[in-house]
């Protein structure tokens, strides 16, 4: 507990920031981990066809300790995943706050405006993507003596090796290229962010990861992230025979070649007999179709997290996937089910013209440094 929060009597007043459904499973796996109170939680056996609605304005839960606040995308496909998790969320007890922060030019401005106040009041701050110019902004009003970063995929990685060796923050497949006009422009607060995220004799840090974190910086405390309020509140799932695929979001970030990559998925399905291929949901729906169309797969849009997919099941009793968060957490989320996850890695010769020139090495580090997984030969394209 903080000194502020000890000194006021109260518990710790903990804000959390998401813009992805990822981000809030895993603020859910660190509150689980850390005993935080809210209402009493319903049991979560599976989850329910209709999602509930909470309707704006209505009255928090009485004494939760946590309230997350949902930064809101403008991508479908991430908005519905997070409506779900924001209802998982609230079944859990904790309250949940839907901020429209990107629905026009004004929000901004007046998301910030509305959450300077309980920002300050605030004991620890939870965010889910360092990287965020929205988080980064918000880390600027602040005074919480406790900031605590859950994981965001393989980017937590690159933001552990960057606060580790003084870097500026960027995303890791936009490194090497030149700042643009709007990131000279924002680059004070990047440095500022970068400070408040450094732990000092008022300022605790703590990572909470699945992913290997092989630079720690000085004074941040690295806390493992095991996915065991996943598996205590879901599954153990129906195993089927043969495989399922795990999609990426590599095409639409530039990093690989359309071609390539489609001629990866239809050679990886035809050689180990995969059925099924769950989109990323970042994947354009004109890729996904052709993946249709020419694969012969049945592409699933999961309305949750992989992880919680896979564990409520049916999945297959192989999960292939390029490198990507999913090798890390898959088996951690499926521990003791008998599922294998495969892993292919990406052929020099996929990438882009433009793609950074780090993209290599790092993809190869998702995949070299993944537990508990199969790696496949490299599908060799013609």
């Amino acid at each position: 507990m903080s000194p502020r929060a000890g000194q006021s009597g109260h518990p710790p007043r903990t804000l959390a920031f998401v813009e992805s459904p990822v981000q809030l499973l895993n603020v859910l796996e660190w509150t689980h981990l850390r005993g935080l109170r809210g209402t009493d939680p319903d049991p979560l056996p599976s989850v329910p066809a209709q999602v509930r609605r909470t309707v704006v304005g209505d009255p928090p839960p009485a004494g939760p300790e946590l309230t997350v606040v949902v930064l809101a995308p403008t991508d479908p496909m991430t908005r519905g995943q997070l409506r779900r998790m924001a209802d998982l969320t609230r079944d859990e007890g904790h309250r949940v706050r839907w901020e429209e922060a990107r629905g026009g030019t004004t929000a901004p401005f007046s998301t910030i405006g509305g959450l300077a106040g309980v920002l300050r009041r605030a004991d620890r701050v939870v965010m889910g993507d360092p990287f965020s110019r929205y988080v980064q902004l918000l880390l600027t009003i602040t005074r919480a003596q406790d900031l605590v970063v859950v994981d965001d995929g393989t980017a937590t990685m690159e933001f552990v090796a960057q606060l580790a060796r003084g870097e500026r923050l960027v995303r890791w497949h936009r490194k090497g290229g030149r700042p643009g006009p709007r990131d000279l422009l924002f680059a004070p607060v990047s440095s500022s962010a970068r400070r408040r995220l450094t732990p000092n004799d008022r300022r605790r840090v703590e990572v909470f990861s699945s992913m290997p974190v092989t630079e720690t910086p000085q004074g941040v405390t690295v806390t493992t992230n095991d996915f065991s309020w996943t598996r205590s509140r879901f599954g153990p799932p129906r195993i089927t025979k043969g495989a399922d695929m795990v999609g990426t979001s590599l095409v639409e970030t530039g990093v690989v070649d359309g071609e390539r990559y489609l001629e990866a998925v239809r050679n990886l399905a035809k050689t180990h007999g995969a059925k099924r291929y769950f989109a990323h949901r970042r994947e354009s729906a004109e890729k996904l179709h052709r993946l249709a169309a020419e694969t012969g797969l049945e592409i699933v849009r999961p309305d949750l997290p992989l992880e919680l997919i896979a564990r409520r099941g049916p999945i297959g009793r192989t999960v292939l996937s390029f490198p990507s968060t999913v090798v890390h957490t898959l088996p951690l989320a499926l521990v003791g089910t008998g599922v294998r996850v495969a892993v292919c890695d990406i052929d020099p010769t996929w990438l882009t013209e433009t793609a950074s020139p780090r993209a290599q090495g790092f993809l190869s580090g998702v995949t070299g440094t993944a537990r508990d997984v199969h790696r496949l030969e490299t599908v060799r394209l013609a």
